[in-house]
């Protein structure tokens, strides 16, 4: 399920990106971007309780320590590029001045 999430929180990114370069209304998809980010890490947590709960250590072992520091990047990689576009907006109104 994590990974279905995390394909649709990466696509819904891009569209931001391209409605924004269109000049469209971005703001949704940048809402979604940031929940699909957001459950995509629930249901990745959701997989280690349950890995927890049966005492799948080896799972736990193997996929932990590498998966921590991959959901780290890619939650920063998603804020920051859900944003952009208002950053870049509120650059362009300080330079318009």
């Amino acid at each position: 399920m994590w990974l279905i999430l995390g394909i649709i929180a990466i696509v819904i990114t891009i569209i931001n990106l391209y409605m924004y370069s269109a000049g469209k209304d971005y703001k949704l998809a940048m809402a979604m971007g940031l929940s699909f980010t957001a459950l995509t890490l629930c249901a990745e947590y959701s997989l280690v309780s349950r890995w927890v709960k049966v005492e799948d250590w080896a799972a736990l072992s193997d996929v932990v320590p590498g998966m921590e520091r991959a959901l780290w990047f890619l939650t920063i990689v998603s804020i920051l590029l859900n944003i952009a576009p208002i950053l870049l907006e509120l650059k362009g109104k300080k330079s318009a001045r």
